[in-house]
This record gives C-alpha cells, sequence and structure tokens, in this order.
C-alpha cells in the first residue's frame, strides 16, 4: 500500500480514496455529487479530510462510482466504519445452495466447454468439456489454484496448440487491463505482468486471422481438428458478497457446426469426472 492512500497517522485516507475512484471514473465532483444527491462542495471536502462522509453518503457514492464490492469494504474501513459485504469462502455452508446451482449450471453446457473463475481467473469449478481444451496441458499448469490466464498463455499450457495465439493473447490482455483500470487490483496486476513477459514462439508461418460474423473466436487444434470457440461471460448482477461479486462463468460457444460436431464427438470419448467441480 503506498504512502499517497494513507492520512497523517498512517491510516486510510477515505478522501484520497473517493478522488482516486473518481478520478479512474473521469467523473467531476459537481456530476458526482449531482448522482449521489450531494453536493459538490461536500464532496470536496471529504476529499480534503475537511469532512467526514456518512455511512449511508458513503456506500451511495461507491454505487454512483460503480467501486468493486471489495473495495467499497475498504472505503467503509477508512471513513471508520465496519465493512458491511461479507467475503464468504465457496466451501461454507452457507454456500451450499449457490455451488449447487453453479455446478447444475456448468453440466447443462456440456457439451460446450465451461469453468467459473474468480477475479484472479483462478478456476473454482468446470464441467468435463473443458477436458477437449487443456489436453496436453503441463501437469504442474493443472494443479490447484488453476489459473485460467496461466493455462491460456503460458508456454507449455494451451499456447502451442492455439492457431490464432497473437490475437487471442492481444485480447486476454487488453481484457485484463480493463480489469485492472476497473478494479485497481494490485494482485491482478501482478498476474498480468506475469503473463505477459510469458515467451512467446514464432512458428515462422503466419497465424490465419481469425473472424466470425460477431465475436473474435478462439482457433485451437485439438486431435487433429482445428476447433472454433467464442467466449462469452456470466457474472451476477446484485451481489452483496465479496466472494459472489468477484466470480464469473465462462463458456466456449462453437462458432460453426463443425466444431459443435466434433464437441459431440470428443465429449464422448471423456470419461465423466468422479466428483464435481472444486470449490475453493
Amino acid at each position: 500500500m503506498t504512502t499517497q492512500l494513507l492520512g497523517p497517522l498512517g491510516t486510510l485516507d477515505v478522501g484520497i480514496l473517493l478522488r482516486r475512484w473518481r478520478d479512474r471514473r473521469g467523473v467531476s465532483q459537481l456530476e458526482l455529487a449531482s448522482r449521489a444527491d450531494s453536493s459538490a462542495r461536500h464532496i470536496s471536502f471529504i476529499e480534503t479530510g475537511r469532512a467526514k462522509p456518512s455511512h449511508t453518503l458513503l456506500l451511495r457514492l461507491a454505487e454512483q462510482l460503480d467501486v468493486p464490492v471489495r473495495e467499497r469494504n475498504t472505503l467503509l474501513i477508512a471513513a471508520g466504519f465496519a465493512p458491511v459485504f461479507p467475503e464468504t469462502p465457496l466451501n461454507d455452508p452457507a454456500m451450499r445452495t449457490l455451488n449447487g446451482e453453479l455446478e447444475r449450471l456448468l453440466a447443462v453446457h456440456d457439451p460446450n466447454p465451461a469453468l467459473v473463475h474468480d477475479y484472479l481467473y483462478n478456476v473454482v469449478g468446470a464441467n468435463r468439456s473443458l477436458l477437449v481444451l487443456v489436453s496436453g496441458v503441463a501437469d504442474h499448469l493443472l494443479t490447484p489454484p488453476i489459473n485460467t490466464m496461466r493455462l491460456a498463455l503460458h508456454p507449455e499450457g494451451m499456447a502451442p496448440a492455439i492457431r490464432n495465439l497473437a490475437q487471442w493473447r492481444a485480447h486476454l490482455l487488453d481484457q485484463m487491463e480493463r480489469q485492472i483500470a476497473v478494479s485497481g487490483s494490485a494482485p491482478l496486476a501482478d498476474l498480468y505482468e506475469e503473463v505477459a513477459a510469458y515467451p512467446v514462439a514464432d512458428s515462422g508461418t503466419p497465424e490465419p486471422t481469425a473472424r466470425a460474423p460477431y465475436a473474435l473466436p478462439l482457433l485451437i487444434e485439438r486431435e487433429g481438428r482445428q476447433l472454433s470457440f467464442v467466449s462469452m461471460l456470466t457474472t451476477f448482477n446484485t451481489p452483496l458478497d465479496v466472494t459472489v461479486s468477484e466470480l464469473a462463468i465462462e463458456t466456449f460457444l462453437p462458432s460453426d457446426q463443425e466444431t459443435a460436431a466434433a464437441l459431440r464427438d470428443m465429449l464422448g470419448e471423456i470419461r465423466p469426472p468422479e466428483a464435481g467441480p472444486e470449490s475453493r
């Protein structure tokens, strides 16, 4: 944590944090005040430490600035309030229903590969069709915590089989950059630095330029066949728990009939797993 976020006694400064989020979103004090039913003068006083926001106002400001749920707790703590958003582990009994629904959702996606990951792209659940994508990946990349960015970009992962690696790598890195800009997450920035530094093998032949009528596809070779997928991300719309707010379901949908048929054939050859998706 940098000293720029700290007050004179070494504590988190809510005014500095609020200004950081406002600057990150490109919102003026006047616009934020209008959205949050406050005044630009009061926002200015909070940011300069001359006033302390109420609990209700601080949550309203965080909502208008689309501050991630985890960082809303940080704002509350900085203002002297207790955090209000729990961070419940997925293996907690309170999450039993959610886990069951996630497992069922992943299962019904078969034969399309699907997984659930957290905000650091660590896999917390997957269906058996994902084995089609990760076949041939080095064992150390499949040892928990399994990370989707490492799986895709590591030279011992899926990367050698991705036919449009330059395109797909640029897409994944751009996605991470956008997420870092939105969240300000230092751990995510560390992951970005790691995977961006992975060596990229030059095959010596031009890559195909992948195009689909509606999205950039992932072109990957498996069992001598080129498969083409488009990726779809699903998140929870109104989370009140840090863990749930950071979950995303990623589904790989066939972008052509050949891939759909190949998936059905390959899935028939995959032995069902003995247990359901792992949960953290």
